[in-house]
């Protein structure tokens, strides 16, 4: 197994397991991730999910040997390394340690919050060989830091420390080296302790809301919110907080 999974209370721990190849993504570790994203979208007892990787390091990309013998990281649903192009409902952390480049980086744009060592480093370095970043980089790091500097990046193909990302707010925290997971998970409680589908729904509309006009969006929204709201959980939320008491939460 390429991809390791390990629930943690209400979180689902993914970890990329390919030590020997700096975790980088083939045909097989892309379903497996795939598979990983499937879960944690259809456990209602899952309300976060936290990716890392295995043996110091997060993922150098996808892995070029096997793209010599035509294999291409990616499946036909999620896409590239089995979520660039459709990642999970549910809120997605990474947790980075050591190198996150090429799509290793855009794996840590296809999350929703990154969580970084003081060590690590963050980078598309795609043009260095010809290659283009197309699982998402283009045009989800603009999206998240200045438009110069984004273009820089991809540019000239330089990785910089993750201090770098954390000072434009690409990375949301920076931790001591090795306590990556630790922290990542920490947030995921801090979120699973709300209400489910109110996050859900929060989350969506947050990623969607770059796609609307203003207008656009006070209508958009509601179609996202409405599940959360008309829930039971609403009336328990509130319930909770006259009777100054911890929620019970059922998420549907």
């Amino acid at each position: 197994m390429n991809i390791r999974t390990e629930r943690r209370g209400h979180t689902l721990l993914v970890t990329v397991d390919r030590p020997e190849a700096r975790n980088a993504f083939d045909r097989a570790t892309s379903q497996e991730m795939e598979a990983a994203m499937d879960l944690l979208d259809g456990d209602p007892g899952l309300r976060a999910g936290v990716v890392t990787g295995a043996g110091g390091t997060f993922s150098a990309g996808a892995d070029l040997k096997a793209a010599a013998r035509g294999e291409r990281p990616a499946t036909a649903r999620r896409g590239g390394f089995g979520l660039f192009a459709q990642p999970p409902a549910k809120p997605l952390i990474a947790a980075v340690e050591g190198h996150a480049v090429a799509g290793g980086f855009e794996l840590c744009l296809s999350c929703d919050l990154v969580v970084a060592a003081e060590d690590a480093v963050l980078g598309l370095p795609e043009v260095r060989h010809n290659l283009v970043a197309v699982g998402g980089g283009l045009f989800r790091l603009p999206r998240r830091m200045p438009y110069h500097l984004a273009m820089e990046l991809a540019l000239t193909a330089q990785p910089r420390p993750a201090a770098y990302f954390h000072q434009w707010g690409v990375v949301n925290h920076l931790v001591p080296s090795g306590a990556a997971v630790e922290k990542a998970l920490e947030l995921a409680d801090r979120i699973g302790a709300n209400g489910p589908l109110a996050v859900a729904a929060s989350a969506q509309i947050v990623r969607r809301s770059a796609d609307w006009t203003e207008e656009q969006a006070w209508k958009e929204q509601t179609a996202f919110a409405r599940r959360a709201m008309d829930s039971a959980d609403t009336a328990e939320g509130l319930r909770a907080f006259a009777e100054k008491r911890a929620p019970r939460w059922k998420g549907v």
